[in-house]
């Protein structure tokens, strides 16, 4: 989960709201009328919801038409079908109820919106925002600069892969998983299984070493189809392949050498050491 959604999400801490991770697409489900209830205040909020989602219906609103059921535990102990929303979902949801409560987030929500715009004008403020942000978070300045690098090295591929025809989603999540899996070892899903991480970053989650052997592999990449210049998407994973076997080279004659695997369990929480007295605003 990003930082922001999380953020969030957070004004939910101390509600009950049922939710559910779905491992296969990495994406949080919850239960809207358990939402609808803290955020309208309700006492009749099945009728609320009801009411609101032929609103939104009537309205020509995607919103209504995607949404999904899932099997959640009822008040009577037994798992019954509900109404489910996706965290975007959720937060178009929330701008659609005029209650008081919902005003903490519509004032987030203008927040970002604001942010991303000024990011969008200056993108140097994205990568000041971010520096602070992990620094707050406890993590060490060597580690950020390591980090913010990576994201460099990232967006030079990405730009890369833009010029290629590669779409953004899922040929971006196959090619990403191609270098991932060549110099690691292991599929994305796998690692992140590794370091007990479902949605954040993975990235985020990676010790120097690691970040530093995937920048490598995405960097050598990057060099590598524009040198070959891949015609189609089958051509692009050829390419992230060879990138990730740069990559791969240097971490077996590095294993070999100490002895020490290079993938690790070590995520977030062992990599930063946040003082208990900071209050992290983000």
């Amino acid at each position: 989960m990003s930082n922001r959604e999380s953020t969030a999400l957070k004004l939910f801490q101390e509600q009950s709201v049922r939710s559910y991770w779905d491992e296969d697409h990495e994406k949080w489900f919850f239960s809207i009328i358990d939402v609808v209830s803290i955020l309208a205040d309700n006492s009749r909020s099945r009728k609320y919801w009801n009411d609101l989602k032929r609103k939104l219906k009537d309205e020509g609103s995607e919103l209504s038409e995607n949404i999904g059921q899932l099997k959640m535990l009822a008040q009577d102990g037994k798992m019954r079908l509900t109404d489910v929303a996706d965290t975007e979902q959720l937060f178009r949801l929330i701008q659609s109820i005029p209650s008081k409560k919902a005003e903490p987030f519509k004032q987030w929500l203008a927040k970002v919106g604001k942010e991303r715009i000024d990011e969008i004008d200056d993108p140097e403020l994205a990568f000041d925002r971010a520096m602070e942000t992990y620094l707050k978070k406890g993590y060490s300045k060597e580690w950020i600069n390591q980090r913010l690098k990576s994201i460099e090295v990232r967006k030079e591929l990405t730009d890369e892969w833009d010029n290629n025809g590669v779409k953004k989603g899922r040929e971006y999540a196959i090619l990403t998983n191609e270098i991932t899996k060549t110099w690691s070892g292991l599929e994305v899903k796998d690692y992140k299984k590794l370091k007990n991480l479902k949605k954040e970053s993975l990235r985020d989650n990676m010790s120097n070493l690691e970040l530093v052997l995937n920048m490598l592999a995405e960097a050598s990449t990057t060099e590598i189809s524009k040198q070959s210049k891949p015609k189609n998407f089958p051509e692009n994973k050829i390419v992230a392949k060879k990138g990730g076997d740069v990559a791969k080279a240097a971490r077996l004659k590095l294993e070999d050498t100490t002895g020490k695997k290079v993938a690790s369990n070590q995520n977030a929480k062992s990599l930063a050491n946040p003082s208990p007295n900071i209050e992290i605003e983000e």
